[in-house]
């Protein structure tokens, strides 16, 4: 029986699921059909498969080939899959052994040459290779991406070199693995002059991955605050590099390994739709929420987006991913991001500014602030004017705290996080949540106090004690007390408009 196995894998989302390539050559009218939801690009493999082998100097099958990927009810997209069919029909027709493709997996593109050339998404496919400790087989172009997974790749120039290196007349080399590089972070905090409260925010905000709102006219430091902020977060642990790396393989490739130390930094512009904030498409892609994945998502002027698309940042903001569901498929992507936002207190951006008179009415300060919905402002954990500066403290000289200082601060505060709860203040929750925000009398009291004053709700009480938790972590103690609580309410009380 002339049949013969392969693996591979498909990649859906940033899962990669494993394929079975099976190949058959039977009777009948030579020809070679693919099966199993094959798409446009999956189905022209025939015609490259037929030219590689015949230009690399193999006998093509004069049968009726069938090649089937299973499971048949997965959808199949782009080339990955040609070298693994090629290689199929080889041992098909005893032109390598058969037990030579066991154990391996095949992800490579062939050119009419029979040249392997590179495919998209391949860190999925290596991180799910390294995982169940199966040598993954690719084009080298893909040999220094695929190596990020720390897995047995061995990169090919040409089928050629893959038959050898199976037959065992000429082995691969295995591709080494890159090493993580320091790198410089974005902007430093050393640049913001003056703005006390604003830069003591971000602090708390990095320390517990909060979400943060800074108000403020035109020109205040709003956007440079925010560029700070990768600068001051702790480095991505290896797990949230790969995740974090896996993703934006899907979208441009990752041969880089110094993103590997720098956590992400998006920041859309105000005109981005829905599909291009959250993901999608025909063929559906991350968007900027999960391209931020383990780092940060800033949206400067926040009411000038769409509403629709501000009101899709709801979900994620709750459980970290996006799930995207079409006819034929459904997709999930992570987007455990945190959210700075920046916007001005009205159109013209002067309101309450002691230098610029307001020209906007109330009617239609009412309507920009209203372009922010209760619900998505209810789900940001903090808020902060950032005024103006007056012209003494522009002149002034003197230099404050740099992003290392106070990285050194956001990182002691993490780590007493990471081993207490295993996760950051901003991401308590249920049991946790109560065991680790207990309040004595009078921080009840407060609490309580703050409620009927504000009428914070129960996801704000709850986003509140977060924060209060942070300062206490910042404070390096193990109660949060009243005047942690107090902070934490004073950061509240921007958010509503």
């Amino acid at each position: 029986m002339a049949i013969a196995v392969a693996q591979s894998r498909a990649v859906l989302g940033i899962d990669a699921p494993r394929v079975t390539v099976e190949v058959h050559l039977g009777g009948g009218l030579p020809s070679l059909s693919v099966v199993g939801l094959p798409n446009t690009a999956v189905r022209e493999a025939r015609d490259r498969v037929r030219s590689a082998l015949a230009n690399s100097g193999f006998d093509f099958p004069s049968r009726r080939i069938t090649v089937s990927l299973a499971p048949a009810d997965l959808p199949k997209d782009g080339a990955r899959f040609d070298l693994a069919i090629a290689l199929g029909i080889l041992a098909a027709s005893r032109q390598i052994p058969r037990q030579a493709l066991t154990g391996h997996t095949f992800a490579a593109e062939l050119g009419l040459s029979g040249e392997l050339r590179p495919v998209n998404a391949i860190l999925p496919v290596a991180l799910q290779c390294a995982r169940s400790a199966d040598p993954l087989i690719v084009a080298e172009s893909n040999g220094a991406e695929a190596s990020l997974a720390g897995g047995a790749v061995y990169p090919a120039a040409h089928l050629l070199d893959v038959c050898r290196h199976l037959t065992g007349e000429a082995r691969l080399s295995p591709a080494q693995r890159s090493t993580r590089v320091a790198t410089p972070i974005g902007r430093d905090l050393v640049e913001v002059i003056g703005q006390r409260r604003p830069r003591r925010t971000l602090e708390i905000a990095a320390a517990g991955g909060h979400s943060l709102l800074l108000k403020g006219p035109p020109g205040s430091g709003k956007s440079l605050l925010a560029e700070t902020l990768p600068g001051l977060l702790p480095p991505m642990a290896d797990d949230e590099a790969m995740e974090s790396a896996a993703i934006h393989s899907l979208v441009d490739g990752n041969d880089d390994p110094t993103r590997l130390t720098r956590r992400p930094f998006r920041s859309p512009h105000h005109s981005a739709s829905p599909t291009a904030l959250t993901g999608g498409g025909n063929r559906p892609r991350p968007g900027e929420i999960s391209l931020a994945h383990h780092g940060v998502l800033f949206l400067d002027e926040l009411p000038e987006f769409p509403r629709q698309a501000l009101e899709t940042l709801r979900e994620p903001l709750e459980t970290g991913e996006i799930r995207i569901a079409r006819a034929n498929r459904r997709m999930r992507f992570p987007a455990r991001f945190q959210l700075i936002a920046a916007m001005n207190p009205c159109p013209c951006g002067f309101l309450g500014d002691q230098t610029h008179e307001c020209r906007c009415t109330p009617a239609q300060i009412q309507r920009y602030q209203q372009r922010i919905s209760g619900p998505l402002l209810d789900r940001i954990d903090m808020a902060v004017e950032v005024p103006r500066l007056p012209p003494d403290e522009l002149t002034d000289q003197s230099p404050g705290e740099c992003s290392k200082t106070v990285a050194r601060r956001v990182a002691a505060a993490r780590d007493r996080q990471m081993r207490r709860d295993s996760c950051p203040a901003a991401r308590l929750a249920g049991q946790r949540l109560r065991r680790q925000c207990r309040l004595d009398g009078d921080g009840r009291r407060v609490m309580e106090d703050a409620t009927r004053r504000f009428g914070l709700s129960a996801r704000g009480w709850h986003r509140t004690l977060r924060v209060a938790r942070t300062i206490a972590d910042l404070d390096d103690r193990d109660a949060i007390q009243a005047s942690h609580l107090l902070e934490a309410i004073g950061y509240r009380q921007p958010i509503k408009p």
